[in-house]
């Protein structure tokens, strides 16, 4: 009786390892999707800001550049701002697909992808043995 006894508590003892192994390995995963996640954005919205800066600049270049050949600078002004308020219609007119749609890819595609890569390298340690 006593080792039946002994076995069930080492059983309980193991289950309660592997239970917090678990939880660990989960929550390390989580921090790992997240960090892989919140890193790829921000290095993406960086990249925006460089790119408005540089669309900021051209297009007060352009602007001047239109007004000197209309021959009053607010009216290049004017003609930018134009073209900016149809691409403002036409991107919140098709706003899922231009916007939406792309950016759910790109989070799911980064929450899957340490999941795939790490799913290959058990493949091949499954392999080497």
């Amino acid at each position: 009786m006593d080792n039946i006894a002994t076995n069930m508590e080492q059983l309980y003892l193991k289950a309660k390892d592997y239970t917090e192994t678990s939880i660990e390995l989960f929550r390390l995963n989580a921090i790992d999707k997240t960090a892989d996640l919140v890193s790829s954005l921000f290095v993406k919205l960086i990249l925006v800001m460089v790119v408005a800066m540089f669309t900021l600049f051209i297009n007060i270049a352009l602007s001047l550049y239109i007004g000197k050949i209309l021959d009053e600078t607010y009216l290049g002004f004017l003609v930018v701002s134009g073209i900016y308020l149809v691409v403002a219609i036409v991107i919140l007119l098709f706003n899922d697909k231009l916007l939406k749609v792309p950016l759910t890819n790109l989070i799911i595609e980064k929450l899957l992808k340490t999941k795939a890569k790490r799913n290959f390298s058990n493949t091949s340690d499954n392999e080497n043995i």
